[in-house]
């Protein structure tokens, strides 16, 4: 008796760790703001559904079905944030900044620099670059061997070129002003892609729109405990519609910054510090662990 018990709990909990494993498997490739290339992880037999019309019997599942469940965890995640986020100069600029488009350009100079490169080692970069060029005005006027010295020892250096090209552009074809939607900032600037774009728009400009990297991805699959490869171009799609399902429509900058922090500093690849995390109520991987391990 005592044996079929123990071979039980066993079982269990190697049912619980292939569980938790499957939505950790989302620390895929570039990490904003680690710098590391993660392994993509395996596919699972079925993708996960989550937009609305399309059958799948574990969409609920996998989703926000509740709209006070939504409003609580944006709460609990706000919250966190305004006590416990790090003291970033590009943070202090978009708050402090009461220009649109100086607040947005500082935001823009952020999210280039912090693609594939650590938050540590961008700061001392970005305050250098600010000071030289603390306007768009500023780095249109700046020539490619300016801002490549500047950008030395970065990496990447078409990403500086980039941000010069969009500079030069945005004062020479749009009076001087950054485009005001997620949908503007990627159709009309070089190197802006799809979360750049949802970055600039909901911090600088307010616009009501989610954003997905790879912090995100890895706090989405493990909160709703999704499996699916998040490599996959209709899952990755999917994943949007739920990061645009839950951001905060009053604070879209903040919510999103503090997804991403979350995932960075207590949502991590390995050895996520569950309990410090604030949503640890609403985590479904959290939850189906808890009972046979401890968290």
């Amino acid at each position: 008796m005592w044996r079929e018990r123990k071979e039980r709990n066993k079982k269990r909990r190697s049912l619980a760790m292939s569980t938790i494993q499957m939505a950790t498997r989302s620390k895929q490739g570039i990490h904003r703001g680690t710098g590391k290339r993660q392994k993509s992880p395996r596919k699972c037999g079925e993708s996960i559904m989550l937009h609305k019309g399309v059958p799948s019997q574990q969409s609920s599942y996998h989703t926000f079905s509740s709209e006070v469940e939504i409003e609580m965890f944006q709460k609990r995640l706000l919250a966190w944030y305004n006590k416990c986020k790090r003291d970033l100069p590009w943070r202090k600029l978009a708050t402090a900044e009461t220009d649109c488009d100086r607040r947005a350009y500082a935001v823009w100079v952020s999210e280039i620099m912090l693609q594939q490169t650590q938050v540590a080692s961008v700061i001392n970069y970005y305050n250098r670059w600010m000071q030289k060029w603390p306007t768009l005005q500023d780095l249109a006027g700046a020539s490619l061997e300016e801002v490549n010295e500047l950008w030395a020892g970065l990496g990447y250096y078409s990403r500086g070129k980039r941000l010069q090209e969009g500079a030069h552009k945005i004062v020479s074809e749009m009076a001087g002003h950054m485009p005001r939607t997620a949908e503007d900032l990627q159709k009309l600037l070089p190197g802006v892609g799809k979360y750049t774009a949802g970055a600039i728009a909901s911090i600088a400009f307010g616009q009501v729109t989610g954003v997905v990297d790879g912090n995100v991805t890895r706090v989405l699959c493990r909160v709703r405990a999704i499996g699916a490869d998040p490599t996959n171009s209709s899952v990755t799609d999917q994943f949007w519609a739920l990061s645009h399902a839950l951001v905060d429509p009053a604070h879209p900058g903040d919510f999103n910054q503090a997804m991403m922090e979350l995932g960075a500093t207590v949502c991590t690849p390995r050895a996520p510090l569950c309990t410090e995390c604030p949503v640890r109520q609403h985590c479904r991987a959290h939850h189906r662990v808890s009972g046979y391990l401890p968290l």
